[in-house]
């Protein structure tokens, strides 16, 4: 119980800034390229309220945690409404709007990846702190892999969608009804985690610290 308290407190911070921004940066993005209805529905926001989905956000994960041991986690977010035929040019925007998720990750997990340096540089050896930080490049590594997974509803899909010719684009996007139950089907068996996060994990990492190389000789 007491790990479970410490992971908890350790990772919240980053969860509800990674959930919130990758949700905020979807609205905002739908907004700039001309549809206002997450704005109209009060969703863009960085309030973390107005995206927490209480059985996706909080009790799946803390299911899964017990019921595998902290080997397998798995939530989501209240996705943010977009009317994609809103927008400006619906099927180049798509991939814009479906981006700004995934790219507010990356970018938070460079922030916390140079707090982080910055933490060391400055002696600071109080492991929670360093544990948050370490906590808030996880997280958004996993955020920013998972849903670039190339499957509707996630955005990955999204971005295939709108990159595919129109004939293949109508085939993939006919997939999303199922899309949940078959992402979840490839989590539990592994498929995703080996083929795809570990993968583009490990080179999202690489070039984060490529990124921050400058950081460690400025300190």
């Amino acid at each position: 119980m007491n790990d479970l308290i410490q992971t908890v407190l350790i990772y919240a911070l980053p969860v509800l800034f990674a959930i919130t921004v990758h949700e905020a940066a979807h609205g905002y993005a739908a907004r700039y390229f001309g549809d206002n209805t997450a704005y109209a529905q009060g969703r863009i926001t960085l309030n973390p309220i107005a995206h927490i989905d209480p059985l996706g956000t909080i009790v799946m994960p803390l299911l899964l945690y017990f019921a595998t041991g902290g080997a397998l986690l798995f939530g989501y977010a209240k996705p943010v409404p977009v009317n994609f035929s809103h927008l400006r040019n619906p099927k180049r925007d798509m991939i814009w709007v479906a981006l700004a998720g995934p790219g507010a990750n990356f970018v938070q997990a460079f922030l916390w990846g140079a707090l982080f340096y910055l933490l060391t540089a400055a002696g600071v050896q109080e492991p929670f702190f360093i544990k948050m930080c370490q906590g808030g490049i996880l997280t958004n590594l996993v955020m920013f892999a998972f849903n670039l997974f190339p499957l509707p509803p996630l955005d990955g899909g999204r971005i295939l969608v709108g990159l595919l010719p129109w004939r293949q684009a109508v085939l993939v996007s006919r997939i999303e009804p199922w899309g949940f139950f078959i992402v979840m089907a490839l989590v539990t068996t592994g498929v995703v985690s080996a083929l795809w996060m570990q993968p583009l994990m490990a080179l999202t990492s690489s070039v984060l610290h490529w990124l921050l190389t400058p950081l460690t000789y400025l300190l």
